[in-house]
Parts: C-alpha cells; structure tokens; sequence
C-alpha cells in the first residue's frame, strides 16, 4: 500500500479498512423517533427530528481518521451538516466554549468549542459515499478531524455547550483529554 508516510502520525499503522470499536453493545435506533437536542450555553435551545435535521444544508469532506488503538484509515469521506448550521439557530453565547457532545447509552465526548468549528468537522449521516451502518454511529456521527476518534462519538442525540469543560466518558477512563495522535496523547497515566 503506497501511501505519503509524512500523512501517519507516530505509533500508528495504515489500515484501509474501517475497524469497528466501542463499548457496550451497538443501540437500535429508530430513526422516526430520534432528536438531536442542542442545549447549554445557547440563546435558543433546540429539538430537532430525522426530518428537521435531514433538511439542513449537509457537506462533504475528506479527512484522515486515526484510532487510539493505532490504525488509521487514510482519505476518509463524510457527508453531513456542519456545526454552523447548528449554530445559526441555537446562537451560542459567548461564554459558550466547549462542547460535549451526548449519546445513547449514556455516552459523552467533551472537546473545545473551536474543534466543533473547524471546517472538516462535521455530524455525519454518511462515510465513505454510504449510509453509516450501525456499528459506525447510525444515524448520526460526530466527527472530530485531527483528534483520536474517541472523540468523535458515534450516536450522536446531543451537543450541550458549556462555559466549563467535562470529561467524557473515556477521559473518565483515564484518555488524554487532547486526545492529538501527532504527539501519541493516548492516556493521561
């Protein structure tokens, strides 16, 4: 596999498949019945539907994936909707400067707002030109460009904007809260 090694962060291999990790089992979702509830530090929290959500303006990316547990999957494609959709009708506060980001099962993932901004940040429908299976966060995942995919929490039913942070469920753990895999932040111990 040729590949531009400069592109691998340290302590990591190329996969070209898309290994499936997380813990507990994998929820049924019924679409019919799912919101995504954006709350917190906003001046207009929100509910929205599949419908409402599915309506919003959605794009596409490319980006490099990499796992805490050393694989990375190069030139990953994600279609969804981008944060500032989101943000144009929940209108964050200014004391708004994290994100946690709520799942089913109890699930959370904590990152700086400003990660949530970047522009190949995304709440994805799709990966790799298809619908995301279940095992892969159907029907909505987070995706967090640059961090350790923990972050990128599958499942998505919430984001909830803090003025203060909050670990997440695998930072309660013991993972590094940055979670950067160019400089290995895999465990803070």
């Amino acid at each position: 596999m040729g590949y531009d090694p400069s592109r691998l962060p340290p302590g990591q291999y190329l996969t070209d498949k898309w290994p499936v990790l997380h813990a507990g089992s994998v929820p049924h979702v019924d679409r019919s019945l799912w919101t995504l509830r954006v709350f917190g530090e906003v001046e207009n929290e929100i509910t929205l539907t599949w419908s409402e959500f599915a309506a919003l303006p959605h794009s596409s990316n490319v980006q490099d994936i990499h796992c805490v547990t050393r694989w990375s999957k190069f030139d990953t494609e994600f279609t969804g909707v981008h944060w500032r959709e989101l943000a144009a009708l929940v209108k964050p506060k200014p004391t708004a400067q994290f994100a946690i980001a709520h799942a089913e099962h109890g699930f959370t993932a904590n990152v700086p707002l400003s990660y949530l901004e970047h522009e190949n940040a995304i709440l994805a429908t799709h990966g790799d030109g298809a619908e995301l299976t279940p095992d892969h966060g159907w029907p909505v995942r987070l995706v967090i460009p640059g961090k350790y995919f923990w972050k990128s929490a599958k499942w998505l039913t919430g984001i909830e904007l803090r003025a203060t942070d909050q670990p997440g469920f695998w930072e309660r753990y013991g993972y590094n809260n940055n979670a950067d895999p160019w400089a290995e932040e895999r465990y803070e111990f």
